[in-house]
């Protein structure tokens, strides 16, 4: 039983001469994902124009995102320029709890999003009264609180089990599909159970994600100004596109199975974990009158 020893993590590079190229990279990767991200957050913070509901989840979608990628990162790179690939039972146990709370958390962040923009477009003249401050801090609290149950429940899952098979685990980072992969006789039912709360968050998130774009298409239909209508087109636009990106990445890694090529996995597993967090606040600001504004206000101060 491996249950108390190291996990050996495979990890991108297959030979030596790959590491330091791969080191540059994830390294500028992580950079740009910290400063963009805190820069976001930053933003939002100091700029009045910018105190609005909207941009208070955007600022915790930031957060989430530097979280995330600090939770892979950083272990990553120490592994790239030290050729070290174990990691302890117990910084697995964590990096697979901080993976699903953080990811979890960001699920539910798009939900309230969407419902924001619903608010905003469709009731404009009540979108203070529907979400004050108040409210927006409750909706960010129970999302946090959704990633931490539902990150314990993952992680008992997976941890609960035992690890007699090998303690190789073929991926880059401690991750639900690999571990379960190392997983003894119950392995099955650990699974389906994993795949049932993937879905029930999957689903009941995307769910209010259509509904509210469903009422936003139709407000949006009727507007007789072709301002108003690109204005609306603008501020969903980026939402939606962060949305395809989350869940059409997410869909490929933890319910279709696993590839027979390995390396198409984690591919994928690099763009979810690492790109993503990397383009959210690009996406955002490229796209966005508000925030460019905020950022030249801030440039001349």
């Amino acid at each position: 039983n491996l249950t108390a020893h190291d996990f050996i993590l495979l990890g991108l590079a297959e030979t030596p001469g790959m590491q330091l190229p791969l080191f540059g990279v994830f390294l500028l990767m992580y950079m740009l994902t910290l400063l963009e991200n805190i820069g976001m957050i930053a933003l939002v913070r100091t700029d009045r124009g910018l105190h609005t509901p909207m941009y208070f989840f955007l600022s915790h979608f930031s957060l989430v995102d530097v979280c995330y990628s600090t939770t892979i990162m950083p272990s990553m790179l120490v592994s790239l320029a030290s050729g070290n690939k174990s990691i302890s039972f117990v910084g697995c146990l964590a990096q697979l709890y901080s993976l699903m709370l953080f990811g979890i958390t960001e699920c539910y962040l798009l939900a309230i999003m969407a419902y924001d923009r619903y608010a905003a477009i469709c009731n404009p003249l009540r979108y203070v009264v529907v979400l004050p401050k108040a409210v927006c801090i409750q909706l960010v609290s129970t999302a946090y609180a959704l990633g931490v149950l539902h990150a314990a429940i993952y992680t008992g899952c997976v941890f609960g089990g035992s690890f007699g098979k090998s303690n190789v685990i073929d991926h880059f980072f401690c991750d639900i599909s690999p571990l379960l992969k190392l997983l003894g006789s119950d392995r099955f039912i650990r699974e389906w159970v994993i795949i049932a709360f993937i879905s029930i968050n999957g689903i009941g998130t995307s769910g209010i994600i259509m509904v509210s774009y469903m009422y936003i298409l139709s407000t949006v239909l009727r507007m007789r100004s072709k301002q108003s209508k690109s204005r609306a087109f603008n501020t969903c636009a980026s939402h939606l596109l962060i949305v395809s990106l989350f869940y059409g990445t997410g869909f490929f890694m933890y319910l279709l199975p696993s590839s027979s090529h390995q390396h198409l996995d984690k591919v994928v597993s690099v763009f979810y974990t690492l790109v993503t967090p990397l383009l959210n606040p690009l996406i955002y600001s490229l796209r966005n009158r508000e925030v460019k504004e905020a950022f030249v206000r801030c440039a001349k101060r």
